[in-house]
């Protein structure tokens, strides 16, 4: 198999490697203590914290990973001799 008939090179794989750690970490921000605690009501689960943040970085994560698949490939020379024939 030859190195030109992947679909993405290098640079792709590391973008969308990012934007999957991206999104982790998103859900991970999100997580904590349930609502439903002996006491009564906890007031954590509105925190800025899993409600603005979290969300965000994941809306990073998964807006990196568009970038990621469609990142354009470098042109090589065999590429321009593709296009003239």
């Amino acid at each position: 198999m030859n190195k030109k008939d992947f679909a993405f090179n290098k640079l792709n794989y590391i973008i969308c490697a990012a934007s999957i750690v991206l999104i982790i970490a998103g859900f991970i921000l999100m997580t904590g203590s349930s609502s439903s605690i002996e006491g009564g009501y906890n007031p954590d689960i509105f925190s800025a914290r899993r409600i603005v943040a979290a969300p965000m970085v994941c809306l990073a994560g998964f807006l990196l990973m568009i970038v990621g698949i469609l990142f354009p490939r470098p042109k090589t020379s065999d590429d321009d001799k593709k296009e003239r024939n």
